[in-house]
């Protein structure tokens, strides 16, 4: 086996499956969900740039 780089690849999961809507967006070692807020804040994350029209 080699050592560097390479070895070190793999391990950690840094999203997981967020409880409040579903999405694999929770940021599992930050406890927020990147797509809905949840752990941030108690409102839905929602962004007007994000709307489709």
């Amino acid at each position: 086996m080699s050592k560097g780089t390479p070895s070190s690849q793999g391990g950690k999961k840094t999203h997981i499956r967020c409880r409040r809507c579903g999405r694999h967006a929770y940021h599992a070692r930050r406890k927020v969900c990147a797509a809905c807020g949840f752990g941030r804040s108690k409102r839905l994350r929602t962004y007007n740039w994000a709307k489709e029209h």
